[in-house]
This record gives C-alpha cells, sequence and structure tokens, in this order.
C-alpha cells in the first residue's frame, strides 16, 4: 500500500484486515515526507495458509482501497495491491524503497533541504561516469538503503569505498547509467540524484517513542494495538512487525498528533490491551526476527571476484548531502 500519511492509517487497514477474517503475520511500514508505505503479510484466519478464493481477495482489496483513499482529494497518489508470496521475493526493505519512490516522495525533499549542490569531477567525464559522494550520520543499513536507490535508479556502480568515523559515515560511488546513451550530464538528472539520495536516507529515520511489544499471537492483535495508538492522539511513524513461534513481536515508532511529547505510560495502555510484555526502553530484549542477513560485498582485488564480508554498522541519521571517497559493490538482487 501506498498512499498519503494520516494518523489513525494503520489502524484503520489492520481493523478492516481483522474483520474480513484476514491474520497478520508479518509486516513492515515507513513514512516520509507526508508519503507512506506499508508491506504486510496477512494468511487465512480460518485455516493456515493464503487466502485463494479470488472473489474473497477482490473484496478485500476493494476494502482497503477504501481506507486508502478516505479523507484523500481527488487524484491523490494511492495504491493497494494484493499479492501472492513467491518465491525469490523482493526483500521487504528493497520493496518498501521502491514503493517510496514510485509514490515520488523523494520531490518534498528539494523543499525541505533547498537545492542540493554536489561537485561533479571533470576528470572523470571524458570515461563516462560520475563520483557520487555521500556525507550523512552513521546508521545500521546506511549502505544497503544507498545501493538500493542507486541499483533503482538504473545506475551501475563499478568502483565504491566506504568510511565510518566516529558517528559520521562517508561512501564514494563510481557510477555510471545502465541505459545506453543516457546523459548524466543534465542537472536535472543530477538533481533528482541528489533528492532521491537523500530520501532513501530519511525514509528508515524513526521518529517519537519506541514501543515494544511481545504477546501471544492472534487475529486482530495489530488492530487492537493500533487503536491504543489512535484512540491516544497518536500516530504510527515506523513499525516492523513479526512471529516467533506463537507469539508476535513488534516495534512501533509513535509520535503524537499535537506535537507533544509521547507519554511513556502508552506502553502500560497497550499491555492492559493486549497483554504480554511491553517496553517503550530501546534497550528492550525483544527483536522482529529477521528473514535475511545483511553483507557487504567487496571486491577482493587479488581474485577479482565479489566476497561477502561482515557488514560495517552505518548509525542514527538526520540527512545526507553529496560528498567524497572509493572500493566496490555488486547489485542487489530484486
Amino acid at each position: 500500500m501506498t498512499g498519503l500519511d494520516r494518523p489513525g492509517l494503520l489502524s484503520e487497514i489492520a481493523a478492516v484486515l481483522a474483520e474480513l477474517g484476514c491474520t497478520v503475520t508479518s509486516g513492515m511500514a515507513w513514512t516520509h515526507n507526508d508519503r507512506a508505505a506499508c508491506i504486510i503479510y496477512v494468511e487465512d484466519a480460518l485455516k493456515a495458509g493464503p487466502i485463494k478464493d479470488p472473489i474473497r481477495l477482490g473484496h478485500v482489496q476493494e476494502q482497503l482501497q477504501n481506507v486508502v483513499e478516505a479523507h484523500g482529494d481527488i487524484g491523490e497518489r494511492k495504491s493497494v495491491r494484493l499479492r501472492n508470496l513467491a518465491a525469490g521475493r523482493t526483500h521487504t526493505e528493497r520493496r518498501l524503497h521502491q514503493l517510496m519512490y514510485a509514490d515520488r516522495d523523494y520531490e518534498s525533499c528539494r523543499a525541505c533541504h533547498g537545492e542540493s549542490s554536489g561537485e561533479h569531477k571533470k576528470g572523470c567525464k571524458d570515461k563516462g561516469y560520475w563520483v557520487v559522494n555521500v556525507r550523512s550520520r552513521d546508521r545500521p543499513k546506511l549502505l544497503f538503503d544507498t545501493v538500493c536507490v542507486l541499483t533503482d535508479l538504473h545506475y551501475v556502480v563499478f568502483h565504491a569505498a566506504i568510511r565510518s568515523k566516529s558517528s559520521m559515515a562517508e561512501q564514494e560511488y563510481f557510477i555510471k547509467h545502465a541505459v545506453a546513451g543516457a546523459c548524466l550530464d543534465e542537472e536535472s538528472e543530477r538533481q533528482k540524484l541528489i533528492l532521491c539520495l537523500i530520501a532513501a536516507i530519511e525514509r528508515r529515520v524513526s521518529h517519537g517513542l519506541r514501543v515494544d511489544i511481545r504477546t501471544k499471537n492472534r487475529t486482530g492483535l495489530l488492530s487492537n494495538v493500533t487503536r491504543v495508538f489512535r484512540e491516544n492522539g497518536l500516530s504510527v511513524s515506523r513499525v516492523e512487525i513479526g512471529t516467533q513461534g506463537d507469539n508476535a513481536v513488534g516495534s512501533f515508532f509513535v509520535t503524537d498528533c499535537s506535537g507533544q511529547q509521547v507519554n511513556p505510560n502508552i506502553a502500560e495502555l497497550v499491555r492492559q490491551e493486549c497483554g504480554g510484555t511491553v517496553f517503550t526502553d530501546h534497550k528492550s530484549p525483544y527483536r522482529v526476527p529477521k528473514s535475511s542477513s545483511s553483507s557487504l560485498l567487496a571486491m577482493d582485488e587479488t581474485t577479482n571476484n565479489l566476497v561477502a564480508k561482515p557488514i560495517v554498522s552505518i548509525g542514527n541519521m538526520l540527512w545526507s548531502q553529496i560528498e567524497r571517497l572509493s572500493g566496490s559493490f555488486g547489485s542487489i538482487r530484486s
């Protein structure tokens, strides 16, 4: 789902899914520049496995579309799509980047940060590539996010390097356009690349109070949790939920719709509604299970082969600017 973000949107989506007999097995949602994107994996609540009846699937999609379109203006960008879970599917976070890029969330970065500037090294022009330098606050998965946007914009990275020092990270990419004959010298292309890199780094930034929950999984649980947030004037800015055996585990970042600081007592209200254990501490022992591990692909100069190395944590960010660096990455498979 993609569309205009608003308070209570996730709560309304979860309520509709519960009413239609859908069990949420996992999900992830991001918000950025007043846009929202979420991917939710659901099963039939009556029997394990996906919903196979095409008529019922059509009804589910129609009801979700009504939720997303509610309160929206005519012509507002929005999309709801139901898909079967296929082998070799795109990584969930990679898909969220693609959804938000397709929703053009990066366009508002121009208003937030003004016209960004970057230096194009003239010595590289004759060789047909750009040197892109990114400098930002360090945080986990920063490298993943920047490489995702370069890949989705159809740039080929043939030489790159990263460096992390203290709280800052620097990345340098030597890129060419994968499309034959594409011009890298146009100002509009350069500005779009800058804005897309800024957006890709900002999307994962978490605003508000973090609420971690672990409780017995059941149909309607997500609806119950998000309803507590909505009824207390809170908006969900980011969420990641999953299951561990019979338990549901989730992390919610919530903000006050009126701009006030979130009362940490919200954790007790969630616990009263859902049971289990609820934390508002970042040191919570519960984490959403990961479906795949992350690794850094680097070039072994002695063999010219790509090798996997442990990823370097690249930490909490606010925004990025184009600056400098050098090493090698392979493309991310979708």
